[in-house]
């Protein structure tokens, strides 16, 4: 008989999550059901959602039960922004621009960062966010394919990989930076500015329990100004 301690449980609880048993907005079975499936008490197994809902990865409601987050948050830390719903606030209508989607195989950068062999098939894309149909942020995208093989299908005329990302593919860490820096060709003529502009830039990892997701730089055009809620 297999000994669990609740951190085994929230490990194998990621595990499925990850492997999509409990995709994002599925109700997960209740203490009881994981405490008979498991063979443990239900104070192991509510210690155990307790530290994933405290990760941000699951809510927990008294009579709806326990949910899988849609757009999971990490408790005291950065959350990650739609960038639709940030134009949105802003009084614009929101619109995005594949410019780039390619499939290939992990250049060495890329393989360091997302911690991937450089035969690993990584997606790589970039996007142009646009606000009443001027540019408003460019973002330049690594996929790690392995960790969320279904984006090659995504709908990407309807959704940005921004938020197709936070709803389908769960994370349960991260690393966030923010920097000024110089647009170079490629940011200036997707931005619609000049060579040399600042721009305030976010440089974004997540991973999920030991695999790594996504590697991301949104560059915004200036004038942008992030808002945070303590």
């Amino acid at each position: 008989m297999t000994l669990h301690t609740h951190q085994s449980l929230k490990s194998d609880i990621m595990q499925r999550i990850a492997a999509g048993e409990w995709r994002p907005g599925a109700v997960m079975p209740n203490e009881a059901q994981l405490a008979e499936e498991y063979g443990c008490a239900r104070s192991t197994i509510n210690r155990a959602l307790q530290t994933l809902a405290e990760d941000g990865l699951i809510e927990r409601k008294r009579r709806a039960g326990t949910r899988v987050r849609e757009l999971p948050v990490r408790q005291a830390k950065f959350k990650i922004p739609l960038v639709r719903r940030e134009v949105e606030e802003t009084g614009g209508a929101y619109h995005s621009h594949v410019i780039l989607k390619d499939v290939l195989e992990a250049p060495n950068h890329v393989a360091a960062r997302l911690r991937l062999s450089p035969a690993s098939s990584v997606l790589h894309l970039q996007t142009v966010h646009l606000c009443n149909d001027n540019p408003f942020a460019f973002e330049d995208r690594w996929v790690n394919i392995e960790a969320a093989p279904d984006i090659l299908d995504a709908p990407f005329d309807r959704v940005s990989a921004n938020e197709w990302l936070l709803r389908q593919t769960p994370y349960s860490n991260g690393d966030v930076s923010f920097s000024a820096e110089k647009a170079g060709e490629m940011q200036a003529s997707a931005l619609g500015i000049s060579s040399g502009d600042a721009l305030f830039t976010i440089d974004r990892t997540t991973w999920f329990g030991e695999q790594f997701i996504t590697w991301v730089k949104l560059y915004y055009r200036p004038g942008y100004s992030l808002k945070s809620n303590l």
